[in-house]
């Protein structure tokens, strides 16, 4: 039992003038692994989850500076902006907030984001992202996303931090994982189609990296061969009319190449499912999470699986939250 997320926002979002600000702790549970304890030492930023400044000059136009939140993915950074308390895989190998600057333009139903900063909050200024949002109608958008390292993080920036690691302790060349994904390229897109009651989002999303003698931690063939991560999945979300009832699922698959961990194991594969009954009223939620994630393929000789023999292909897990929004 424990506090998930809990986020106090102050923003001013019309007039010349804009700004944002999130202050709080925050946590996260990604489907197949241990829980993250919420914390206020995961940022650069401390307590600040997101701060930002916004002109806005025309309503055609807008430019930001501070901590921004990653153009990458449907998911959001936040339980209670999605439909599922667990996130999906495809979520946990993006870039999350960090000090960034960004600039927006729509014409017509195209709406496209630039934004240049310190991904995966590194304290380097070398990750370009981009996002493209083409609204059809009021029921379907497609969008497209994409990022990449234009230079090189080395193995003395920082992380993320997390609980038991502030982020002023953290170094990316000891940590498993950060390298690849602080120096990675990804592509994805996801399509979101409403009928009636019913949101269908499927998703697809390609990450790699490029071999780097210059990044091979100590002891550790990370970053001598080409390394990738391929995820796929289906979201849902249905509304039982008016009633304060809805349900929210989502179907994934995903399968990790080379010697880079960039989920669970290196050479990880797998598929998950997340079924999240919601009871919603006014201010009030409560709603619970049954997922399941299998492991078509465990890694790497040597990589870990679930239970005591860590051989175990399968993991259960489900989870009761209850939140208050106002």
């Amino acid at each position: 039992m424990e506090l998930a997320n809990g986020i106090i926002e102050l923003q001013k979002p019309d007039g010349l003038v804009q700004f944002d600000v999130q202050l709080g702790s925050t946590g996260t549970f990604v489907l197949g692994t241990a829980p993250s304890q919420t914390s206020v030492q995961t940022y650069a930023t401390g307590p600040l989850y997101l701060g930002s400044i916004t002109l806005a000059p025309t309503p055609n136009f807008k430019i930001s500076i501070g901590q921004l939140d990653t153009l990458e993915g449907y998911t959001a950074g936040l339980d209670w902006n999605n439909s599922n308390v667990f996130y999906d895989e495809i979520f946990a190998v993006q870039n999350g907030p960090s000090r960034s600057v960004e600039a927006t333009y729509t014409f017509g139903p195209i709406s496209t984001t630039v934004n240049f900063g310190d991904g995966f909050d590194t304290g380097v200024w070398n990750y370009l992202q981009a996002s493209t949002t083409y609204t059809i109608n009021n029921d379907n958008a497609v969008t497209i996303y994409g990022a990449t390292n234009v230079g090189r993080t080395g193995l003395n920036a920082h992380f993320y931090g997390s609980a038991s690691l502030p982020f002023s302790q953290t170094a990316i060349g000891s940590i498993p994982g950060a390298v690849n994904l602080a120096n990675s390229t990804v592509l994805g897109g996801f399509y979101n189609d409403s009928v009636g009651n019913l949101n269908l989002v499927p998703e697809i999303q390609y990450v790699y990296t490029r071999p780097d003698q210059s990044l091979v931690t100590p002891g550790s063939a990370a970053m001598t061969k080409f390394s990738g991560n391929f995820g796929a999945v289906l979201f849902a979300d249905y509304h039982f009319g008016t009633s304060p009832y809805s349900l929210g699922a989502w179907v994934a698959y995903f399968s990790s190449h080379g010697p880079d961990t960039w989920f669970l194991n290196a050479g990880s594969q797998g598929v998950g499912i997340s079924i999240a009954p919601t009871w919603q009223r006014q201010h009030l939620f409560v709603r619970g999470d049954l997922g399941v994630m299998h492991l078509t393929r465990i890694g790497t000789p040597g990589s870990a699986g679930y239970g005591e023999s860590a051989a175990c292909r399968n993991q259960a897990t489900s989870l009761l939250e209850a939140g208050v929004l106002f």
